[in-house]
């Protein structure tokens, strides 16, 4: 995987844009009045008109303080942000997350004798994740699984991220009583999460449980860690370079 920077997200840009601009006409409207603030705005978000209109009318100084504010808006837009392929090159530390996993799907249940039951499912929806270190803001999660009210339950989950790229897991859980209580395991994936290793852990309730087998269901108390593959050639921790 190569290393590289991504600018913020576009929640985050229109977010900064935001207080750049109000700054920019709360400036205005205290030394210019409130028509000078509305010009600047325009300006700032890339008017022509509203541009050689401002630079015509206004002072030499006044154009250095706009300048300013478009300095500062380009700057933070730019700015690079931690991501995952930055954590590869950096040797593969352990990134932990926290998140909500909802899913419909559909299941079919078979009897097998007495209160035993099996039944297969497959499930798509959305994972969204929280924490500092997490590998993205959110997937689209599939599943597919295969329970036992006996023997318990296996499957296998795919997570594809805003970029297509893919982490492939393992799934297997108990059921009790008091839930479901399911443990993934990362088994590698694509693009920049290929060789990613981790584990992740989480309950399992239903909201929706039609009797034409539709599901809905949703993670709690989702939480895990995940690691990218270290660099080829590069040492492994604790040996010696």
């Amino acid at each position: 995987m190569t290393t590289s920077a991504y600018p913020l997200g576009p929640t985050m840009l229109a977010a900064l844009a935001a207080c750049l601009i109000l700054a920019a006409r709360n400036w205005l409207r205290a030394h210019h009045g409130l028509l000078a603030s509305y010009k600047a705005a325009e300006l700032i978000v890339g008017c022509p008109g509203a541009r050689r209109t401002m630079f015509r009318r206004q002072p030499h100084k006044r154009r250095q303080q706009i300048a300013l504010y478009v300095a500062l808006l380009v700057g933070v837009t730019c700015a690079p942000l931690p991501t995952w392929a930055q954590a590869s090159s950096a040797g593969g530390e352990w990134r932990e997350f926290q998140g909500t996993w909802t899913a419909v799907g559909k299941r079919q249940v078979i009897p097998l004798g007495g209160d035993r039951r099996a039944s297969i499912a497959d499930f798509n929806g959305s994972l969204m994740l929280t924490g500092p270190s997490r590998p993205a803001v959110g997937f689209r999660a599939e599943a597919i699984v295969l329970n036992d009210s006996v023997t318990g339950m296996v499957g296998r989950a795919v997570w594809t991220d805003e970029r297509g790229d893919q982490v492939f897991s393992e799934l297997r859980g108990e059921t009790s009583a008091a839930g479901n209580r399911l443990f993934g395991r990362f088994l590698g994936g694509s693009g920049r999460y290929a060789g990613a290793t981790g584990s992740y852990e989480f309950s399992w309730r239903f909201l929706l449980e039609a009797e034409d087998g539709t599901v809905q269901g949703q993670s709690m108390g989702l939480k895990g860690q995940v690691r990218a593959a270290a660099p080829q050639g590069a040492p492994s921790a604790g040996s010696s370079q």
